[in-house]
């Protein structure tokens, strides 16, 4: 059985930062997998923030995050981060990763999820 399982979320001041992390079980092999983080606010669409390739090797962000946000892998102990710098408040929502097997970019595109994780940024 695949879990995913985010943690790190929280409340922040603004200009303030996060490290969510997602620890992944029940894969055939994490390293096999391109993992996301995406997030939904109240009333709007879940959006992809960031993206990483099976290596780590390539990385993609929304534009509203560049430059602020980091996302990072360590295949070894099956885990995906994401850090979150200068937060603002309209970075508040819920937090999820993801697994595809393939290259992917839209929610609809990855396998399997998380939970979510809570994070709220006062301003």
């Amino acid at each position: 059985q695949v879990q995913l399982v985010e943690s790190g979320g929280g409340l922040v001041q603004a200009g303030g930062s996060l490290r969510l992390s997602c620890a992944a079980s029940g894969l055939t092999t994490f390293r096999g997998y391109v993992m996301g983080w995406f997030r939904q606010a109240p009333g709007k669409e879940r959006e992809s923030v960031a993206a990483i390739s099976w290596s780590g090797g390539t990385t993609g962000y929304a534009d509203s995050v560049k430059g602020r946000f980091t996302i990072s892998r360590n295949n070894a102990q099956n885990t995906v981060y994401l850090q979150m710098n200068s937060l603002k408040p309209e970075d508040t929502a819920v937090y999820y990763c993801a697994a595809s097997p393939a290259i992917a970019a839209k929610p609809h595109e990855y396998s399997y999820w998380g939970q979510g994780t809570q994070v709220t940024v006062s301003s």
